[in-house]
């Protein structure tokens, strides 16, 4: 038996089909993985993400030790409520982990990292604290609930602590607003506008109902990740791991270079990937033939093996398979030109593109 978040008998009380993940006992779907995530692109779908962990960092030095600690820069956050994404790296330049991180104010920043490897992450964090006076706060006592979809802000702001409503109905993309033990954000994984609202766990499951109430339609893992995949959104120990770089990864933009001096952990490893021409980066497919893309599927340009697909399935919104993939620059790399998957060691026809495939409900590529 796995770890259960707040919302466990809810989800069972729905006839959710219950899974394992990174520890947890999940939900993966309700009835239909695909009427979920039509859901969340036609009107309001919500996500228990509450085995993922907030983990709370204050103290005098608290942003000078996450300028250290991460790829890109917290003093980018000027605004008490702002939000930005990045990556955690080894010395190696290899990604430990992605995670959103919001600058809290007086009280500090908050970091949102994955449940699969939250302990690890937590402990790499303790370990770079040294000579810091921080203090880091696992926050096992809140649970997340993401709403996410064009209707989403509508439907979930005026559910929340009369006190919240005003400022959560003003924010902007990748703010938050504060209000004691909730924190709700206007960030998401989905492609669709939404939010993220962190909570006291004693208090999760009666905002689920009033959600459900309101039409909000529950949707599991499942997805989770077809939404992910359309909106180009890394998923990582498939898209990045500790063994590749922000750079290899489609996620160099994530990285701040300036100010020059700040030296934070990975950086130089990656100063030496940015001038390597050879460098391994990230593509998009769209498979022009008959399958379905899936991770480890080798991709060959030309006759020439050029790399394997990270991340790949099929996508609803579009009806079509598509994928992340890692392969080499070789001539013939670029979007809009031909390549071969191997599907059961079959060749089988795709196109290189761009990411994302879809934003908003809308094709971003080109189907023809």
């Amino acid at each position: 038996m796995g770890l259960k978040t707040p919302l466990f008998e809810a989800h069972q009380r729905l006839g959710a089909r219950i899974v394992p993940f990174a520890g947890w006992d999940m939900p993966v779907h309700y009835g239909s993985q695909v009427k979920e995530h039509e859901a969340v692109r036609a009107a309001a779908g919500m996500f228990d993400v509450s085995h993922m962990r907030p983990v709370d960092v204050a103290g005098v030095d608290a942003t000078g030790y996450l300028q250290r600690l991460l790829a890109n820069d917290v003093g980018r956050l000027a605004k008490p409520g702002k939000a930005l994404y990045s990556c955690m790296l080894n010395p190696d330049g290899g990604v430990i982990d992605d995670l959103i991180v919001y600058h809290r104010g007086a009280l500090g920043y908050r970091l949102v990292v994955n449940a699969a490897t939250a302990d690890k992450d937590i402990g790499w964090m303790r370990a770079q604290a040294e000579g810091f006076t921080v203090g880091i706060d696992r926050r096992d006592d809140l649970a997340i609930i993401a709403v996410q979809g064009p209707a989403a802000r509508s439907k979930a702001t005026v559910l929340l602590p009369e006190k919240l409503q005003g400022p959560v109905g003003a924010l902007k993309p990748f703010f938050a607003a504060e209000l004691g033990d909730w924190l709700v954000g206007r960030t998401g994984y989905t492609g669709e506008d939404g939010l993220e609202v962190m909570l006291p766990g004693a208090q999760a499951a009666a905002l689920w109902q009033r959600l459900l109430a309101a039409g909000v339609a529950p949707c599991g893992l499942g997805a989770r990740d077809t939404l992910r995949l359309e909106a180009g959104m890394n998923l990582y120990g498939q898209d990045m791991d500790e063994t590749t770089s922000p750079l290899t990864s489609g996620l160099g933009w994530t990285i701040a270079w300036e100010p020059t001096e700040r030296s934070f952990i990975g950086r130089e490893p990656l100063e030496l990937q940015r001038g390597d021409a050879a460098l391994p980066r990230q593509i998009g497919l769209l498979l022009t033939g008959r399958g379905v893309l899936r991770a480890h599927q080798p991709v060959l340009i030309g006759d020439e093996p050029a790399g394997e697909v990270t991340s790949g399935g099929f996508a609803p919104t579009l009806g079509r398979s598509i994928a992340l993939a890692r392969v080499r620059p070789l001539p013939g790399a670029e979007p809009g030109r031909a390549c071969t998957v191997l599907i059961r060691n079959k060749p089988v026809a795709a196109r290189i593109v761009k990411p994302p495939f879809v934003r908003h409900g809308e094709s971003l590529i080109d189907l023809d």
